[in-house]
């Protein structure tokens, strides 16, 4: 029997990102550390969110942006009360991945993707009131509505 091996990742408190509500489905972890999943992407385009609770628990989570370029996200007001954000320039949206066999049918959640006020840290997975996105939206139809390559 092989036994997993974990590796360690230093971090302090003001790296963590806190959610109070948790992630839909996952509600009782609160604090997780991003990681980058290509040490040259400086942007944070593409990150894990890693569970500091649980070791097992990661998000694969992406840049919407990146995917579909006409992206409008608008929160409601109670969102946008418990984000605390001065600007909208403070707020990071990410959409969650879920890998499949092939990268292009691997999915993106655009219905409810998690925002992150970038100076107090404090992230919220939200529910857009917008029926042009939805849950489940593959990599391929995403490449082939906006001409990308996967």
């Amino acid at each position: 029997m092989s036994e997993e091996k974990q590796q360690e990742i230093a971090y302090e408190e003001k790296d963590l990102i806190l959610f109070e509500e948790g992630i839909f489905g996952f509600e009782d972890y609160k604090r997780f550390i991003p990681l980058a999943v290509d040490e040259e992407d400086e942007g944070g385009d593409m990150l894990y969110l890693q569970s500091v609770d649980e070791s097992h628990l990661s998000f694969l989570v992406i840049n919407p942006f990146l995917l579909k370029e006409d992206y409008h996200p608008v929160l409601v007001d109670a969102d946008e009360k418990a984000l605390a954000a001065e600007h909208e320039e403070d707020l990071a949206y990410y959409a969650l991945c879920v890998i499949k066999e092939t990268p292009e049918a691997s999915t993106v959640n655009l219905k409810c993707p998690v925002v992150i006020n970038v100076k107090t840290r404090q992230a919220r997975q939200v529910v857009l009131d917008d029926s042009k996105y939805g849950l489940h939206h593959t990599l391929r139809e995403l490449a082939d509505k906006e001409g990308a390559v996967c």
